[in-house]
Formats: structure tokens, C-alpha cells, sequence
């Protein structure tokens, strides 16, 4: 074969290698999550939500829109807020409304006193986080 051949094959296999590698790094979730970490803590926060635990409902909500926002930082998804990192892993949830209720929810719960939450609401936030944390890839 021609060396000049040999050299442009090279250089074509150099260049692709390195643009694979440069895209493989620079997606958003590169990072893998401790999925065990993520699912003990899971546990618990199903735990907490028992028809008996009033006080569990809120707790609940909470504790899973932290861990969401644990699992969002760790995938490197941008943001100073909790929101802002939703907007920006918007694209990764399956539905990411139902994500957004969850949280809207865990903000009346931090900001306003007499929020009531029932059994069935903190049920359905937090069956929309355990959705959301799948789709991030935490459990």
C-alpha cells in the first residue's frame, strides 16, 4: 500500500477515536450513580409513607425531591436551584410534569405552614420521584 494511504487511514482512525472519546465525556450523566445508595435510601422513604404516619406524608416528599436532587447533582446536570436542575434534565424523564407536581408539592410542604397533604397526594409524588430516579438512572 501507498504510505499516503496508510497515513490517511491513521489519521481517520486518530480523529474518530478522539471525537469518540470527546463525546462519550462530554454528555450529560457520564457520571454512574451508587444505585444501591440510592435505592436504600429508596426504602426508607417508602417506609415512611404508611397510612398510620400522618406525619410521614410530608417527610416523605421531602426526602425524595432530596434525593432526586442528590442523583440530579451527581449526573452533573447544571443548575443553583432544584428547579434549575430540572429544567435542565428535562428531557431525560419520562413524563416530566408529573416531576414538576412532585416538586411544586415538596415546595408548598417547605414554604407554606398549613399545607395538608393526604395519604393518596404524598402517594402520588412520590410513585412521580421514583419514576424521576429511574429515568436519572438511581434506581
Amino acid at each position: 500500500m501507498d504510505q499516503t494511504v496508510i497515513f490517511f487511514l491513521a489519521s481517520v482512525v486518530i480523529i474518530g477515536a478522539v471525537l469518540f472519546a470527546f463525546m462519550s465525556l462530554s454528555k450529560k450523566g457520564v457520571s454512574n450513580l451508587d444505585v444501591d445508595y440510592y435505592r436504600k435510601k429508596w426504602l426508607t422513604i417508602e417506609q415512611q409513607l404508611t397510612r398510620e404516619n400522618v406525619a410521614g406524608y410530608s417527610l416523605s416528599v421531602l426526602n425524595a425531591d432530596k434525593l432526586l436532587d442528590q442523583a440530579l447533582k451527581a449526573k452533573g446536570f447544571h443548575g443553583e436551584t432544584m428547579a434549575e436542575r430540572l429544567k435542565s434534565a428535562s428531557k431525560v424523564f419520562t413524563n416530566r410534569n408529573n416531576v414538576w407536581s412532585a416538586h411544586k408539592l415538596r415546595n408548598r410542604i417547605a414554604h407554606e405552614p398549613d399545607v395538608n397533604v393526604t395519604y393518596d397526594t404524598a402517594r402520588y409524588a412520590i410513585g412521580n420521584y421514583k419514576r424521576a430516579l429511574k429515568d436519572v438512572g438511581a434506581i
